[in-house]
């Protein structure tokens, strides 16, 4: 993986240096235009430039002196009056990376007196997470130890407690980066997880003692490997990794790259095993390179007159933690030395359940469904949604390209939307007694009930009705149903069930990519007890609401009611929908 490491590592300087020059003289960094900048990104800043030192050796870039930035932006997140865990935390590994101990590390003999106490005392707070946040605590200890400003080692203790978590939230393992205990309704299974295992891995790659680092690491393992083993049926031909959730898209792509280079590195793969992971490793960097890079100027695009993003993702953050991300990939291929090329294995049709969450009161999952002659991958999430747009983790088939959806607003895409006074639901979030298994004809489905409908907000609305989905799939014909039964006459004020119709970015993406032929997703509706009608296609072309993570929203259409209807109890409502979409590819 010699070249690879290569690439990597040209990418990482061109980065760099087209982004050091914003960081100002006390270490804040100036937003790109357009954008304002966030308090904690002096801290992303900093650990890529310790990513950058650890990969070259070198302490200076374009002639600039890089130990002198780092130690700047240390002290601006250090001296920040916003209490940021995660700037601090980054930062603190900026720091690490350049020496495994105070007395031999670069950047600690720049700081001045004020800056190191101010330092130690907030390496030293600590709240206790129950989310990602927890990664961040325990990058804290590992700096806090191995600088030797305390002779007493938490990270063990921190590591277990987070572990201890990942079961006692959740009944799969995985980490819900918003359990119910943070008072909302729970269930954020998202990329997250893949990140926290990331961070901590990479912070346990610069503990002082080795030791303790062997010790963890099959802990660690063991949980890590629960989302490795997804990407055989999460990622698509194209590379196209997580497709659904909040902070997808470029950072999504460079989660999943890292993890499986770190598996790698850690030789958690079988011999049998290598070819598949490697292959799959193959095309999530080529995607990310070409869906994200501009290859031209040398730069991460994650935000343009074509894509968007969530807000707490700043272009200047985004590119730091490219830049740190491509250091740290250039230096794990290197460890790995080469590996052969192995041929792709053939493409399998899969369909698959992982339940994240099973109690008596809700059941949280992910259905994946592939179909290997048209390259068709689906991601049907149902879980919680955190603090962000709905959208993108609303229950209906994420398959960026053919089924996209707006990156930051809201609109009830694929699912029925029911709006009853000031209660707005939709089936999405939660789910009782979900199962998938063979239907007539080779088909697959997928089906949950809601035995309470719940709103846009996650709040349950007691005592109105009740919600069966069924998702039927035979090789690119999807079918959906929704099946209401209503206990209490109400009058619902508004239906809504909308389609979007978006495409890849015009220049940063692959021949490969996904995009909707000349048919579009050939959507017909099957039965409609709500007596919907389809309204006239409105054009988002330019509206920079209705931009996704990979591409423009060119077209919604919906199919709606503005006008009550009543709904009788002991009834049943009905809405079912087919698709066939017409599948292109963007270089054809």
């Amino acid at each position: 993986m010699q070249s690879f490491a290569d690439q990597c590592l040209y990418m990482a300087q061109t980065i760099l240096g087209h982004n050091i020059d914003s960081i100002a003289s006390d270490g804040s960094i100036s937003p790109v235009e357009g954008e304002n900048s966030r308090n904690d990104e002096p801290g992303h800043a900093a650990l890529a430039l310790g990513e950058y030192f650890r990969a070259t050796g070198q302490s200076a870039l374009n002639d600039v002196d890089i130990v002198d930035l780092s130690a700047r932006c240390i002290t601006a997140q250090v001296f920040n009056e916003e209490h940021l865990e995660n700037g601090l935390a980054y930062s603190a590994l900026g720091l690490l990376s350049f020496g495994p101990s105070k007395d031999r590390n670069q950047v600690w003999e720049r700081l001045l007196e004020p800056t190191r106490e101010e330092l130690d005392r907030k390496l030293l707070e600590r709240s206790d997470y129950v989310d990602h946040y927890q990664a961040f605590n325990i990058a804290k200890a590992v700096t806090r130890y191995s600088l030797g400003l305390s002779k007493k080692d938490e990270t063990g203790k921190l590591i277990d407690r987070f572990l201890e978590r990942l079961t006692s939230q959740g009944t799969g393992g995985y980490l819900d980066d918003k359990p119910s205990s943070m008072g909302g309704f729970g269930g954020v299974f998202d990329i997250y997880g893949v990140m926290s295992f990331v961070f901590i891995r990479q912070a346990l790659q610069l503990h002082a003692n080795m030791h303790l680092r062997e010790r963890k690491l099959p802990s660690l393992r063991t949980s890590a490997e629960k989302y490795i083993k997804l990407l055989p049926d999460m990622v698509r031909q194209d590379g196209l990794g997580w497709a659904y959730g909040t902070s997808i898209g470029a950072y999504g792509q460079m989660h999943l790259i890292s993890l499986l280079l770190q598996a790698l590195r850690d030789n958690w793969f079988s011999q049998d095993q290598i070819p598949l992971y490697s292959g799959i490793l193959r095309r999530l960097f080529f995607y990310f390179f070409a869906t994200y890079i501009d290859q031209e100027h040398g730069f991460l695009v994650i935000r343009d007159n074509q894509r968007n993003t969530i807000d707490r993702h700043t272009t200047r953050m985004a590119n730091f933690d490219a830049a740190r991300y491509l250091c740290q990939w250039s230096r794990l291929a290197k460890s790995l030395g080469d590996l052969p090329e192995f041929p792709e294995p053939a493409p399998k049709r899969a369909s698959r359940l992982i339940s994240f969450d099973r109690s008596q009161k809700k059941e949280h999952c992910l259905f994946i469904y592939k179909e290997p002659n048209s390259g068709l991958a689906l991601q049907l999430p149902l879980v919680g949604k955190g603090n962000d747009a709905a959208t993108p983790s609303l229950a209906f088939p994420h398959c960026p390209g053919i089924f996209d959806h707006p990156a930051q607003t809201y609109l009830p895409i694929m699912v029925p939307e029911l709006t009853f006074g000031e209660h707005v639901t939709v089936p999405s979030f939660y789910g009782k007694r979900c199962t998938t298994g063979l239907g007539l004809r080779q088909s697959v489905f997928f089906r949950y009930e809601q035995p309470e409908l719940i709103t846009v907000g996650e709040k349950m609305v007691n005592g109105l009705g009740s919600c069966k989905v069924n998702w039927t799939f035979a090789g690119t014909k999807i079918t959906c149903e929704f099946l209401y039964q209503v206990r209490q006459q109400f009058q619902l004020d508004r239906f809504r069930y909308m389609l979007a119709i978006a495409g890849p970015h015009q220049h940063y993406q692959l021949p490969t990519t996904f995009t909707l032929g000349a048919e579009g997703l050939r959507a017909q509706v099957v039965k409609d007890d709500f007596q919907a009608v389809w309204g006239e296609t409105e054009d988002v072309t330019e509206d920079p609401a209705y931009r996704t993570v990979q591409g423009n929203v060119y077209y919604l259409q919906t199919l709606q009611r503005d006008h009550p209807l009543i709904m009788r109890p002991g009834q049943q409502y009905r809405l079912s929908l087919e698709f066939e979409p017409d599948i292109a590819f963007a270089g054809e």
